[in-house]
């Protein structure tokens, strides 16, 4: 009788299922799963190429693919192809993994662009990035796709670095709320993954964002707190929320590579936190250990070092693993056991996402790829993305029925929509949607003025002729980041002004924007700012000179129209900075939740004219706070009440504020709660972010908001390195409210 293969019968858990597949695997079987080809690679034109999928795998098989990245079609229709060679023409007919970019948005032609992640932030509303990971996991996994390279859960604490506009900014719990709404979007909520939800991979595990000088790459400093208390609050939600991948950082903390830190890998996301998982290598990041950071004398040490401390998975290829492996394996270097313990979590993996039963793209679904509702939705999420800074006089909104409207500057007539992204040449750019909002007997005047970058001043004279005919001049300045994700995929033009390796020593608007905006202003114009960017911009005239200032980010698809619809009054805006903006780059680190020691102690800011101390010639305070954003009506806060007064070091308590619109317009407003530990046996930030809710009201209207709060939001790090919680005094603080509850 023929033995039963267990790990085809759907009816079994993933860990019988996995375990059973494993046992009937050959060493090279295994190994073969611990990497990754590219899809694309396979294409002999729009094909694929049978005889080179023969030479790749033979009988073998993959762990994961690249997705192709081509158009739609091309995509499912590869993928499509790939897989039934794997369960066809390979011994254990194991589907491979496919693995796609989604940071806002499936990476490839004709997919929802999204907000960038820096603008999901924005919104503070988790339940939108939920719905936005929803919608994309539905039109990846309609190609085929079952594995998203997001969400970015790295903290962006140095502006000068160019991958902040993939983060949700610089606090641990907005992100760590914002991460884990998306892996509940992407995943769903069920034990296994269904047909229209993708793997999440976390990133970049971890302390990634506050590299060396602002560095992509470079180390990161801190102390074994810093990352308890600071990097890892993040990751551990989206874990908890159920994520089934982590990848980790390029970067090293602590004098270890990510790559080969036991303590990340093993000690903290296993044996702390029970993650069940696999890790997936960033590109290139094993190949690394030997040829960047130098801990690793050769290829095979570099994938013993990273087998060792837990990875699972090497990517785009097998530098380090792959024979190396196998050599190491059958000479007695490494122990074939923990080449069985990385299958397994891989097999896991797939069978948990149902790859064998439904390894395929679903031709069917391709009606779901940007369908009038992910357009729908990308457009309410930008609205709710993009933040009034500044707003004197009331300038904003501007009638439609303004008789004429000067458009100005390099970021006008273009849909800058940020890295790990397509171009679309459907995307609205701040012109189209101006020009869309406006009444018909409104005159717009456009004028690029000059470039984001270089020192040309050729098309100021036409800037400065349209500010001078307008009743207001909306200048949009900014940046520009690579469509297609930065330096790993091969399209390094040289153009990007951020994005992943397009990193800055100044956060000063580039080439002679800011000189634009000067000469548009001295005309007498109202002039509206927009910047449209993905790392805060700095500049103190514009700040103090701009009447309006607006922060769009890189706002999706339909940025130009949410835009349109700010600008104009039909939305009143209600996003919120996620992170803080500097004054310079002099002033960096700027984070709001820093040590009390940190921004001076003298309180004597100096100015140009007159010095002070602390700094010499200025004061150490932001440009723009963080949690900062403007409305076109009031709010109010009353009535903060915390009940009990006194709870123990286990005990809970309930805040509740009353909110109340005191303007004449409908307006969204973000409650947020800090907390700051009054004294404490080792030092702790002046404020923390511990809750926020988003909500709506009418004019004259209140809302009653409460928030729980327990032992999780008032413990320490102590000195022992470990988790506690003090008794004394903690100040809860929302809106212009204070209150102080007491632990004993």
């Amino acid at each position: 009788m023929p033995e039963t293969t267990a790990y085809r019968d759907p009816s079994l858990p993933a860990e019988a299922r996995a375990n059973d597949l494993l046992r009937r695997m050959t060493l090279e079987e295994k190994v073969r799963q611990m990497s990754q080809r590219d899809a694309a690679a396979f294409l002999l034109g729009d094909d694929v190429d049978p005889a080179a999928l023969r030479e790749t795998f033979g009988d073998r098989g993959i762990g994961t693919l690249q997705d192709p990245r081509r158009d739609l079609q091309t995509n499912a229709k590869t993928v499509n192809a790939i897989q039934r060679y794997m369960l066809e023409e390979t011994r254990l007919g194991i589907p491979a993994l496919v693995i796609s970019e989604c940071l806002h948005g499936h990476m490839s032609d004709g997919a929802t662009i999204f907000p960038q992640a820096i603008g999901l932030a924005s919104a503070w509303n988790p339940r939108l990035i939920g719905d936005m990971a929803a919608a994309t996991a539905k039109e990846a996994r309609a190609t085929g796709v079952a594995q998203a390279l997001a969400p970015d859960l790295d903290l962006a604490r140095d502006p000068r670095w160019g991958r902040v506009e993939e983060t949700y900014g610089e606090d641990p719990y907005l992100a760590g709320r914002m991460g884990s709404a998306y892996v509940k979007g992407m995943q769903g909520t069920g034990l296994e993954i269904d047909r229209e939800h993708l793997v999440c991979t976390l990133k970049h595990y971890a302390a990634h964002g506050s590299p060396e000088a602002g560095v992509n790459l470079a180390p990161v400093a801190g102390s074994l707190r810093d990352l308890f208390t600071t990097y890892l609050p993040p990751f551990r939600e989206a874990v908890n929320a159920g994520a089934l991948s982590v990848m980790p950082a390029y970067s090293e903390y602590l004098d270890v590579p990510a790559s080969q830190s036991y303590l990340l890998l093993t000690r903290v996301l296993r044996e702390a936190w029970g993650f069940k998982g696999y890790t997936y290598s960033d590109y290139g990041a094993i190949e690394m250990l030997h040829s960047m950071h130098r801990t690793a004398s050769s290829p095979a040490e570099a994938g013993r070092l990273a087998l060792g401390a837990g990875m699972d998975l090497e990517a785009p290829g097998d530098y380090g693993f792959g024979q190396n492996l196998i050599d190491m394996a059958c000479d007695g270097v490494i122990p074939e056991e923990l080449i069985d313990r990385a299958v397994l979590r891989i097999l896991y993996v797939k069978f948990m996402a149902g790859l064998f039963e439904n390894p395929y793209a679903d031709t069917d679904a391709a009606k779901v790829i940007n369908c009038p509702a992910h357009r729908e939705l990308a457009r309410e999420i930008a609205r709710e993305s993009i933040v009034l800074l500044k707003n004197d006089g009331g300038l904003l909104p501007l009638s439609p029925q303004i008789r004429s409207l000067a458009v100005i500057g390099p970021n006008a007539a273009v849909a800058q929509l940020g890295d790990y992204s397509r171009p679309a040449e459907r995307a609205v750019s701040p012109l189209d949607g101006i020009r869309a909002a406006v009444s018909p007997a409104t005159e717009i005047r456009y004028a690029k003025g000059c470039e984001l970058y270089g020192s040309a001043m050729d098309g100021f004279a036409q800037a400065v002729e349209a500010a001078r005919a307008a009743d207001a001049a909306i200048v949009c300045i900014g940046e520009t980041s690579h469509a297609l994700g930065g330096t790993g995929w091969g399209l390094d033009t040289g153009s990007a002004t951020c994005g992943e390796g397009y990193d800055r020593t100044e956060l000063t608007p580039s080439g002679m924007q800011e000189e634009l905006a000067r000469a548009v202003a001295e005309t007498g114009a109202p002039v509206i700012v927009v910047l449209i960017n993905g790392r805060p911009i700095s500049s103190e005239w514009i700040a103090e000179h701009a009447p309006a200032i607006i922060e769009a980010w890189y706002p999706g698809e339909e940025g130009g129209h949410a835009l349109a619809e700010i600008l104009f009054g039909s939305v009143n805006p209600s996003g919120k900075l996620p992170i803080t903006v500097p004054r310079s780059v002099g002033h960096v680190p700027a984070f709001y939740n820093h040590k009390p020691s940190a921004r001076g102690y003298y309180h004597r800011p100096g100015t140009p004219e007159t010095p002070g101390r602390d700094y010499v010639f200025t004061p150490p305070t932001p440009l723009f706070s963080f949690g900062h954003g403007l409305s076109y009506t009031t709010f109010a806060y009353s009535d903060l009440v915390i009940l009990p007064e006194r709870i123990s070091p286990y005990g809970s308590a309930r805040v509740s504020v009353t909110v109340s619109n005191t303007g004449d317009r409908a307006g969204k407003e973000v409650a947020q709660l800090y907390i700051n530990d009054l004294y404490s046996s080792v030092t702790t930030p002046v404020k923390s972010l511990r809750r926020f809710e988003k909500i709506a009201l009418e004019p004259g209207e209140s809302k009653t908001v409460t928030f729980n709060i327990g032992p999780d939001d008032l413990e320490l790090f102590n000195d022992e390195m470990q988790w506690t919680v003090e008794p004394g005094e903690f100040e809860i603080m929302v809106g212009n409210l204070c209150g102080i509850l007491a632990v004993s």
